[in-house]
């Protein structure tokens, strides 16, 4: 196996594993890991467009409205119109929602670094920076894909 294939089954088993603790802890406020990402934006950002929010939490439009649906059937945020561009559909936390997102980011902060305490704070920092280096990298790669384009890519079938 090669060194890169290594490291991108450890990234995928600990990010599986460090998730976990991250779900566990959200959905013990009654809440899925989308619905808690939405409010964590509004706790952080305050009122923003629909799509805005969903451009951040990276879900679809119809994800995004779904996840504000539910939110706001429970009392949790509210919609209102953009006050110079009423084609713009703005979102708020409500009283409500201001306090359980509060008390679920808190929780979340301590779930995510006992779940991180298995390295120390420089090598967490290591490693965020160099997970950091990678990405950057990755993303500005054109994708690889078999064909005559790419023969070494097509060959390793």
């Amino acid at each position: 196996m090669s060194p890169a294939t290594h490291l991108w089954l450890i990234l995928l088993k600990t990010h599986a594993s460090l998730k976990a603790h991250a779900e566990a802890q959200v959905e013990s406020f009654d809440l899925g890991f989308s619905d808690f990402a939405v409010l964590e934006v509004l706790l952080h950002k305050d009122s923003l467009p629909v799509n805005k929010i969903g451009w951040m939490v990276r879900l679809s439009s119809g994800s995004i409205t779904a996840a504000v649906d539910r939110l706001q059937s429970r009392s949790l945020v509210e919609r209102f119109s953009h006050p110079t561009d009423r084609r713009t559909r703005m979102v708020r936390l409500t009283a409500a929602g201001r306090e359980l997102a509060a008390r679920a980011f808190e929780q979340h902060v301590r779930a995510i670094e006992h779940a991180s305490a298995g390295l120390t704070a420089g090598e967490q920092d290591q490693a965020a920076a160099l997970l950091k280096k990678l990405g950057r990298y990755a993303a500005e790669l054109e994708p690889l894909t078999p064909g005559p384009a790419n023969p070494v890519v097509a060959s390793k079938k």
